[in-house]
């Protein structure tokens, strides 16, 4: 890394080196509003994407699952779920084994909020730690499945977060990815972009008192790579298999992966 070198944030090209902490900020902002704000924002849609991601996950009886950038557990307290609805037991045995959902969150202040959640819920089947999705706290091919949603868009190199992802998982295991993608219904797009760069950062300064980090996820979205560019790089990561399903016009897509 040079000292010139750049990521972007938003629409802004900032130095590196700064980017992991200036995400870092938006996410500390908003955390206690986080959930609140994807309710309202997304009109609850995004509680049916979620739905969706995890039951094309289908996680399997025994699997362990890690959950990168889930902080306040919405895809894990659903996996527990699925699991405990067919009979599955996903939670720490009375022996004090090792829960079989991982949620890793770089945000202490994230995890904090997935904790309070978990506490509040009575769910024991969940482990928290904090760790860098370019640099994950967990071993080699010990993971069933991989899930990240809504996170890897705001990590500084994500060819480094998908080369994780393709280490931790088991030979055979399952990577999905749900992330904002490009809109492909014709005339949503302009609705979409209305909506997004002009609505969400004023709501987020009603509700969450903070427009500017609004501004950046809207901004974040654009600078990520389209669906197939971004199928391309789990390619180049290791993963094969790659599959694509579009949500609500491509507003967000799903990616699915086996380690080979």
């Amino acid at each position: 890394m040079t000292a010139d070198t750049t990521a972007s944030f938003g629409f802004r090209d900032v130095p590196e080196a700064d980017k992991e902490g200036l995400v870092r900020e938006v996410f500390s902002s908003v955390a206690s509003k986080y959930d609140l704000m994807n309710d309202l924002m997304s009109a609850g849609v995004h509680r049916l994407w979620k739905d969706t991601f995890v039951e094309w996950l289908n996680p399997r009886p025994g699997w362990r699952v890690l959950d990168v950038a889930g902080g306040t557990g919405d895809i894990a307290f659903r996996i527990a779920d699925w699991t405990r609805a067919r009979g599955r037991r996903a939670a720490i045995d009375e022996s004090g084994g090792e829960a079989e959902i991982v949620v890793c969150d770089i945000n202490a202040d994230m995890v904090g909020e997935g904790v309070r959640r978990a506490e509040a819920k009575g769910e024991r089947a969940i482990e928290w730690i904090t760790g860098d999705a370019e640099a994950l706290p967990i071993p080699d091919a010990s993971m069933d499945a991989y899930t990240i949603a809504f996170g890897i868009r705001n990590v500084t190199h994500i060819d480094k977060a998908l080369a994780e992802a393709q280490r931790v998982l088991k030979p055979g295991g399952r990577f999905l990815c749900l992330e904002f993608s490009r809109v492909d219904a014709p005339g949503l797009d302009a609705l979409y972009d209305a909506y997004s760069l002009n609505v969400l950062p004023r709501l987020g300064q009603m509700v969450a008192g903070d427009a500017e980090a609004y501004r950046y996820l809207a901004e974040s979205i654009r600078r990520f790579p389209p669906q197939k560019a971004f199928a391309k790089m789990i390619e180049k990561a290791g993963l094969g298999q790659v599959k694509i399903r579009n949500l609500t016009g491509g507003i967000a897509a799903m990616h699915s992966a086996w380690k080979i």
